[in-house]
């Protein structure tokens, strides 16, 4: 295979040299896809300012060289989510998760895996664009986030035992096993987190309602913030780090929203 043309979203960019740049792509065949695009920041005709985040992407990617990166010939753009480069929150919100799956996302695998994430991020980017920014609307969709990388999870049965771990209103949560755990298992146990079994069955119908009808889900308070602080701890776990877009986006989203006129 010397070369494709498939859709892409670019998940980095990073200048490379006096005009050459570095671009980590998602693709729905090849997952994560690293390229170089010579002479990007010179060239009007090849690229003409299409090279930024939040743009959907038609690309032609060449890998004929043995070594080395794949070249970016040619971009022409399919769509832009305008609204995430004019508001801070949205702006943050999307930085965090192309930062996320810059992190996770796989290169290469089964192409429906593959397709499936592409059309997550996607379905992600114009969720944000639509949708307030909110503490809410980021778990769920870091949440759908991790459903989609493979890292659901466990929120219903116990991980270590397979029993429903839902008997008493509140459930211990071990975040390295990735689940719920039992009144049973969990004596026996270290770094539990607790959280109500509310909170749970909020993020269970929040993976699986449709993207058209997320911002329906009704969790609020407590359950909020419970559900917040399981999923960042259960995210930081899988990535390893902090994601350099996580403070910027928590300050953001922390600050009273301006009146829109």
């Amino acid at each position: 295979m010397r070369g494709i043309e498939t859709e892409a979203l670019i998940l980095r960019s990073v200048d490379f040299g006096e005009s050459d740049r570095i671009l980590h792509l998602l693709t729905p065949g090849s997952g994560r896809l690293t390229t170089i695009a010579k002479g990007a920041r010179r060239s009007v005709r090849r690229f003409g300012g299409t090279l930024d985040l939040f743009n959907h992407l038609c690309v032609q990617v060449d890998f004929g060289r043995k070594t080395g990166m794949a070249r970016l010939d040619q971009a022409r753009l399919i769509g832009a989510f305008e609204p995430l480069r004019i508001d801070p929150g949205r702006f943050a919100l999307g930085c965090y998760l192309l930062e996320l799956f810059d992190r996770l996302a796989p290169e290469g695998g089964n192409r429906a895996d593959m397709r499936r994430l592409f059309d997550f991020l996607l379905d992600a980017l114009k969720a944000i664009a639509v949708w307030e920014p909110s503490l809410r609307l980021r778990t769920l969709l870091e949440l759908r986030a991790l459903d989609a990388l493979g890292l659901r999870p466990e929120l219903r049965n116990c991980v270590r035992c397979g029993e429903s771990a839902g008997r008493t209103a509140e459930v211990d949560f071990h975040v390295a096993d990735g689940g719920a755990v039992c009144g049973a298992c969990a004596p026996r146990m270290e770094g539990l987190l607790r959280v109500h079994l509310g909170t749970l069955r909020a993020l269970e119908q929040g993976l699986r309602l449709d993207f058209s009808r997320l911002d329906r889900l009704g969790i609020g308070g407590q359950s909020l913030d419970e559900a917040q602080q399981l999923i960042s701890r259960f995210q930081r776990f899988h990535v390893g780090v902090e994601l350099r877009s996580e403070r910027f986006l928590d300050r953001i989203l922390q600050q009273p929203r301006a009146p829109e006129l």
